[in-house]
């Protein structure tokens, strides 16, 4: 390409100008690819004879995303070319020298599990480059002692380095399926650190400021049943709910195929609320075609549809109204993609998403991400084999119910209840009954369905429910499935558990019970067991947009106080975990100016322990704009204090027009915004944990006060 040959040029130029000769000069080109439509590129190094970009590009794409366009034109973004000078000085050593065998200063016997082994020992600063010696083996060094075990074999470098060289898989097939408590951490950490880089993978490759600014997303992996195996640390209410999608995708389609990948968003199958979209994919065995496992990705979707611009309609009476949903659709068909179907499905219907571009950019996204686990997966398999990772999977759902089971018996027996309320005064109602290590949590007593869209479903009530019991437990574990077992949750129909209906039109409406009613369950099944006073209770829901895009964000608070300590302040409390958009990102990508973010001060409620204080949020609109705030803790039920602790604040949500009139809104608000016009939220703090202590040496005066009032 001329290109090329012209950047090559002008790069050699001026590294021969540095006085680097001809023969030293290395020359090495590439192109940014991209299908057309698509946001992502990939960088593909110019191939070898024969072969094309096209085809690079395409290998590397099925690498990452597990699918192809067939028909799809390819784009070049940029073409790259980096021209490097090396010198003709003789480098430092480093790298591998020519191998040969070292010797030992001494053999000694080390126990290695439960046997002895002859043990060579050597003086690490007497070892030279290329020297080479097989486990077990002991390297004695100044600061240090480096073990080498059975079946593994070790290497001096140029450098002065040890590379350590696993032969035949030794050391892995000596890890037994039976449970280890040192392979259990091992396996802990490792499927954690995979549930991370597929979080890293859809960051990277998504396109919406709500996935790589706000990290409103979550990654975990289930077993071939669908049971929450683990995950990173994201999102509580997508991870706790992401489980009863996975078994209904299982339900669902009694066959899968390699290469498929299921996209759902149906809150009345394991889903959430509408604009939380949940990609899952089976992943087989590639020599029988058995199911291992699934790897699965929720991301919050600032626009999917729906009445309003963000899709979350304060006004929503039915689960229609609030967007496009995605029933059991199957989005990649044996490695055949179907995004052009999906397309249609989003366009389609009385309330058609509004930014079905950056939708598919960010579904393409969460297919990667699942492709990321899978391949990780597959490579940790194939170190310890099938049976191995399959049964550590379930050891740590074990582990997880054991643990689970010992934080329960260390709670008082017998039945504990707590009520609070909604704003519109509908009561959540819990009692859990202590017996042992198992306990019953029953939500009889919580109000109706409501006919607004604060309902939240059986999915999001379990993944709030699995969140409070996370946090009895005082040690790093995964959340994960095994919690539950020793549970049992009662749920009759109310406005915890609503009733699915034969049409969307005939749903109630969920929009706001998975960010609102998931933060009130958190509130009362803490209150029940005081372990904390009520944090903000809300996430402070913001949307605002026009008929080509939506944009959405949530608001921190304040945090309840607890027995040992304060509430923290202006941060995203329980069921959320996601952050605030760079204001940059912000101002530049909207007609927006963010002109205030600040801590409430003392809003938080007094106590021994002081409830957190909560947020102040003020912006300016530039332009015409419809704005919606679903939130909650705006009156007449403040963030309760515990033990005597003062409740927290109320928030506030406060509309000043830019002809200068003021109007006080209510938690649950649409409206049009107009430039000028500025909206400050103020944010409730948390609640304060028992009385506060009188100042030092007020204590007898105030008693004085009592006597003499007798």
């Amino acid at each position: 390409m001329a290109v090329f040959d012209r950047l090559s040029r002008e790069a050699r130029e001026e590294v021969a100008a540095e006085g680097v000769a001809d023969d030293h000069i290395e020359v090495h080109r590439s192109l940014d690819l991209r299908y057309q439509g698509l946001d992502a590129y990939l960088t593909v190094p110019e191939p070898p004879a024969g072969v094309s970009y096209a085809e690079g590009y395409t290998a590397e794409h099925r690498k990452l995303y597990g699918y192809v366009h067939q028909q799809r034109p390819l784009e070049v973004v940029a073409a790259r070319v980096e021209v490097l000078g090396r010198t003709a000085e003789k480098p430092l050593p480093s790298g591998r020298a020519e191998p040969h065998a070292a010797v030992a200063e001494r053999v000694v016997e080390t126990w290695f599990g439960d046997h002895p082994e002859p043990t060579q020992v050597f003086p690490g600063w007497k070892l030279q480059p290329g020297d080479h010696f097989a486990g077990p083996a002991i390297v004695c060094q100044s600061g240090a002692t480096l073990v080498v075990d059975p079946g593994w074999e070790a290497e001096m470098l140029g450098g002065g380095e040890l590379l350590l060289i696993d032969r035949h898989g030794a050391a892995a097939s000596r890890v037994s399926a039976e449970c280890d408590p040192v392979m259990l951490e091992v396996f802990d950490n490792q499927f954690a650190g995979i549930a991370e880089q597929m979080g890293h993978t859809l960051r990277n490759t998504a396109t919406s400021v709500n996935v790589k600014e706000r990290l409103d997303f979550s990654c975990a992996m289930f077993t071939a049943g669908g049971n929450l195996v683990a995950s990173a640390p994201h999102v509580p209410v997508h991870l706790g709910a992401m489980g009863e999608t996975v078994r209904h995708v299982l339900a669902d389609n009694p066959e899968f195929r390699p290469g498929d990948v299921f996209v759902t968003n149906d809150p009345y199958r394991g889903g959430s609320h509408l604009p939380d979209v949940t990609v899952v994919t089976p992943v087989h065995d590639s020599t029988s075609g058995r199911l291992l496992f699934f790897t699965a990705s929720r991301a919050h979707h600032a626009e999917i549809g729906g009445m309003l611009p963000g899709s979350m309609p304060p006004g929503s009476k039915c689960l229609a109204e609030e967007g496009v949903v995605i029933g059991n659709f199957k989005l990649v068909d044996a490695g055949r993609p179907r995004l052009d179907d999906l397309r249609s499905l989003l366009l389609a219907g009385r309330y058609p998403t509004r930014n079905v571009h950056d939708n598919l950019a960010d579904i393409s996204a969460q297919i990667a991400a699942n492709q990321q686990g899978a391949r990780e997966l597959l490579a940790l398999m194939e170190r310890y084999s099938a049976a191995v990772v399959e049964g550590y999977m379930q050891h740590i759902q074990t582990a997880a119910e054991h643990k689970m089971r010992a934080a329960l018996a260390r709670l008082p027996g017998g039945t504990h209840r707590f009520v609070d309320h909604l704003d519109d005064g509908s009561p959540i109602a819990v009692a859990i009954t202590i017996a042992g290590d198992q306990a019953t949590i029953d939500f009889s007593g919580s109000g109706g369905v409501l006919p607004g869209n604060l309902n939240a479903n059986r999915a999001i009530t379990t993944a709030a429910v699995m969140y409070c019991l996370r946090l009895l437990i005082q040690e790093d574990i995964p959340l994960n499935q095994g919690m539950l077992a020793p549970i049992r949750l009662v749920l009759p129909e109310c406005l915890l558990n609503p009733p699915s209906g034969p049409s969307p039109e005939q749903c109630p409406a969920v929009a706001g019970g998975n960010v609102e009613t998931s933060q009130r369950i958190v509130d009362v099944v803490l209150g029940a067991l005081r372990l904390a006073a009520a944090s903000q209770g809300t996430m402070n829901n913001l949307l605002f947009g026009d008929a080509a895009q939506g944009y959405y964000e949530t608001i921190a608070g304040g945090a309840g106080a607890t027995a040992e300590a304060d509430g923290a302040s202006a941060v995203h409390t329980h069921m959320t975990n996601t952050r605030a958009t760079d204001p940059e990102v912000l101002e530049r990508r909207w007609p927006v100016r963010l002109w205030e973010v600040a801590i409430r001060r003392g809003s938080g409620g007094a106590g021994r322990q002081r409830g957190g204080d909560g947020m102040l949020r003020r912006l300016e609109f530039l332009g015409n704009l419809e704005v919606s705030i679903v939130s909650q803790r705006r009156g007449p039920y403040p963030p309760y204090g515990l033990e005597g602790g003062q409740p927290g604040a109320l928030g506030r949500n406060v509309l000043k027009r830019a002809s200068g009139e003021i109007e006080v809104l209510p938690g649950i608000a649409y409206f049009k915004a107009h430039a000028g016009d500025c909206l400050t939220i103020e944010t409730p703090g948390g609640g304060g944990y028992e009385s506060p202590l009188p100042p030092a040496g007020t204590e007898r005066s105030l008693v004085g006060d009592r006597m003499g009032e007798g």
